[in-house]
């Protein structure tokens, strides 16, 4: 059959991801759609996969996703009428500390949010549902019974029939070589002819990185990812496991050790475990290692050497294991992204291009990936907030040496608990500022941002800094008193914080004014005042959160959050009109915000600044210790305060009078605990395209006498009464806060979730934000937040700060 020239969209790549997207676009009523694969459907990463189906996570939108999958696997062969090999065993993920069973709490939260029935087990639970095991040395462990195994070539093949017979086509032996762009559509260059089309997916596994270079010369950048050698050993027959199995009817729970860092499966009758070593090894990282041209059913030679900890840990905790031999080895390559998550969204800077790669559980997230991919195509939006796995999310910070750093960390450590006070070294110090040798001699501790090295906390002399002490979920350790002493400097005296980049967009040109103005629900601000502007979606749905200054009617500034750069960028420029320009200045301004009761004593010294002049007020060409300055009179920390913009080579002359002058510096985990005294919103936190503004008690940003995206789905809201209600929280919370969706109970009905959570120290209280069913979001409603397991009383608060609920201080 001829290649066919003309299709909706295309998709390169013919894994797993790339053909559940092909279904999931069908599915929605996109038929016109085509698979090129170069090699046979699952010659990359997808025919040697393990198989595994979890759907456990910390992310929400990861769990979402995953939950997706299994729930679209269970009925996958009989609607497309296709064989699959898909156990549903069960898994139990073991213990070996309080802070894991912890981690496994908040888990069984959130999935029994989801609606899925995840338990905690102790040791005699265990041992009944897996009797080969050695329980001795474990805290509990975490059963998921929708977890299992699916044989990735039948899940591959099944959903490539459903798209076949929905209309859409797959080419395989078509490899693609090449994109243009043409009267403002792409060109698919295969070997076997060319493809006009509306929009391309690059869906190319581990050679995501090699298709992503067609797109440079139209937008692109360099794809972040790097490829691991990943192993796993089938052993032999063991005859008590098929006895077992055949008594019981069922296969062995999947069993995961995830603080030793291994999977251990039943296979047929045998085992298959899958070690994540720490003494991990990177491929095609090197000139010396070029990746190959082709690769397809390819493995690499076995390693076992690295793995041995891991199997004798195994051999210990299923002494059954070491009665029988290893069968084979697979040792196949893995793409990893930085943080270990795929890329699902727009591919960065480029039109009409997708990106569907770089997944490192691709057989568990396929299902999920598909649908959210297709909804991005069809729609321009997805039905769960997926910043998670956005593209956008890796700025031009993350180079090849990041990539591989991070890749390799984050493989070492797959089942890592992410703590909250918790830094990963590898692939730091990408960007820094011109005060960061000043910032370290404070004793800074730092965290990244976007690639930017900020101050989290400022550490005293014999402050315990190691790792150990960050491992774990709870409030205190040495930095609990140094965040309160920063916290209380901002509140009684005055306190300075670089926040080192910023997000800065210019839109200039014809119009640039009511451009801007056209995306909005908000009202732009007059020339000399800064505001907020919300950016809502078609469905109302918070996109994002800028901060605005006119500078006349073809020049608008906008500054936003430091790791929205891309994300932002392109909403502004995409689809602007022509003459319109949109350019990014983020890494040529410092910021300081100088903040606290004392700050107009501080600052009046030192600068020809007019301070009188009132809250949300911008002065340009003014001078703060001699150096150009611009002065802009707000403050995230909720106290009287400016934020002082100045050139990268001014700034450490602004530092050192500013703190000669009394300003204590403070650091981001104090100003998160400042802005949730004050209800103020954060980014894909509390701003999300998982609500509507309505729904995060934005409407006092909504100018209704005006045409915005989403205005009809508001309107329609607004008269229906919206299903949630943002809250503020007081917490009777323990020795923890509450972390990002942790679940809210009343009357034992769950009825809502936190979108973020500290401990208020000019309060004195540990606070949450929250998203809460509409008819209990009135003040002095007594609920529960779950807090890792635990259910803890808490208050709804008036809907006011509860710091300075009035403002006074700020406008002071």
């Amino acid at each position: 059959m001829a290649l066919p020239t003309q299709a909706r969209v295309v998709i390169i790549g013919g894994g797993a991801v790339g053909v559940s997207a092909l279904y999931h676009l069908a599915r929605a009523g996109w038929t016109d759609c085509l698979l090129l694969e170069k090699n046979e459907l699952t010659a990359g990463s997808t025919w040697h996969a393990a198989g595994n189906v979890p759907t456990f996570s910390t992310s929400w939108s990861i769990m979402n996703m995953q939950r997706y999958s299994t729930e679209l696997y269970r009925g996958l062969g009989a609607a497309v009428d296709y064989p699959m090999n898909y156990h549903v065993t069960g898994s139990i993920r073991l213990a070996h500390s309080r802070e894991r069973m912890m981690e496994f709490a908040r888990a069984q939260g959130m999935g029994r949010y989801q609606g899925m029935d995840i338990g905690i087990l102790g040791l005699d639970e265990i041992k009944a549902r897996y009797p080969f095991i050695e329980p001795h040395d474990l805290q509990g462990a975490l059963y998921d019974p929708s977890d299992g195994d699916i044989d990735p070539a039948q899940l591959t093949q099944a959903l490539a029939k459903g798209a076949r017979e929905m209309g859409a086509r797959i080419e395989r032996f078509c490899p693609a070589t090449g994109v243009r762009r043409e009267n403002g559509e792409w060109v698919v260059e295969t070997t076997r002819g060319e493809i006009h089309c509306e929009i391309v997916v690059n869906a190319a596994g581990y050679y995501a990185q090699r298709v992503a270079e067609w797109f440079r010369p139209y937008g692109g950048r360099r794809l972040p990812m790097m490829v691991m050698s990943h192993q796993y050993l089938l052993f032999e027959e063991v005859p008590e496991v098929r006895d077992w199995s055949q008594a019981a009817g069922h296969k062995l729970p999947l069993l995961r050790d995830v603080d030793t860092s291994y999977y251990l499966r039943q296979e047929k009758h045998g085992f298959n475990l899958g070690p994540y070593e720490r003494n991990c090894r990177a491929h095609w990282a090197t000139p010396d290692d070029p990746m190959p041209e082709d690769f397809s059913f390819q493995l690499y030679p076995d390693d076992l050497d690295r793995l041995e900890p891991y199997i004798e840990d195994a051999l210990a905790r299923v002494p059954l294991l070491g009665s029988v031999g290893v069968s084979k080895v697979i040792n196949g390559p893995i793409p990893y992204a930085p943080d270990g998550l795929p890329l699902i969204g727009p591919m960065p800077g480029v039109p009409n291009a997708f990106e569907a790669c770089v997944f490192t559980f691709g057989i568990a997230q396929a299902g999920g990936a598909g649908k959210v991919l297709a909804e991005w195509v069809t729609e321009g939006q997805t039905e769960w907030d997926m910043w998670s796995c956005d593209p956008r999310r890796f700025t031009a910070y993350a180079d090849h040496d990041y990539c591989v750093a991070k890749g390799m960390e984050t493989y070492g450590h797959e089942y890592a608990m992410h703590f909250p006070w918790h830094s990963w070294p590898a692939g730091r110090g990408k960007r820094r500022s011109p005060l960061h040798s000043r910032l370290q001699a404070a004793g800074a501790v730092f965290g990244a941002y976007n690639g930017w090295e900020r101050a989290n906390w400022f550490a005293r002399p014999g402050d315990d800094l190691s790792e150990e002490a960050t491992q774990t979920w709870n409030r205190a350790g040495p930095w609990e008193p140094r965040i309160r002493a920063e916290c209380e400097a901002v509140r009684d005296h005055c306190g300075i914080l670089p926040i080192s980049g910023f997000t800065r967009l210019k839109v200039n040109g014809p119009g640039a004014r009511d451009w801007v103005d056209s995306l909005t629900c908000s009202r732009l601000p007059a020339q000399g005042r800064i505001g907020l502007l919300y950016f809502p979606d078609s469905r109302g749905r918070i996109l994002t959160e800028m901060s605005c200054m006119v500078h006349g009617p073809e020049d608008v500034g906008l500054i936003t959050a430091g790791v929205a750069q891309w994300h932002d960028g392109e909403l502004l420029s995409r689809n602007a009109p022509e003459g319109i320009t949109v350019t990014d200045h983020s890494a040529e301004v410092e910021c300081l915000l100088v903040t606290g009761p004392k700050s107009r004593e501080i600052l009046a010294p030192l600068t020809d600044a007019d301070l009188s002049l009132p809250w949300l007020s911008v002065q340009y060409d003014t001078h703060v210790a001699g150096r150009p300055c611009a002065l802009v009179r707000v403050s995230f920390a909720g106290e009287l305060g400016w934020e002082l913009h100045c050139g990268l080579d001014d700034a450490p002359a602004i530092w050192d009078a500013v703190t000669a002058a009394g300003a204590r510096p403070f650091g981001m985990w104090a100003l998160n605990s400042l802005r949730i005294e004050k209800s103020y919103r954060a980014w894909k936190g509390d701003l999300s395209t998982d609500y509507s503004l309505l729904e995060g008690g934005l409407e006092r940003f909504i100018r209704w006498d005006k045409p915005f995206p989403g205005k009809a789905a508001l309107l329609q809201e607004k008269q229906a009464g919206s299903r949630k209600r943002f809250v503020t929280l007081k917490v009777e919370a323990g020795a923890a806060d509450a972390p990002y969706m942790s679940t809210l109970w009343h009357e034992g009905q769950i009825v809502g979730e936190t979108t973020s959570g500290a401990w208020g120290y000019r309060t004195n209280a540990s606070l949450a934000l929250a998203m809460l069913r509409a008819d209990l979001a009135t003040p002095g409603t007594r609920i529960e937040v779950e807090i890792f397991g635990e259910r803890h009383q808490a208050e709804v608060m008036p809907d006011a700060p509860l710091w300075d609920p009035s403002n006074e201080r700020l406008r002071a």
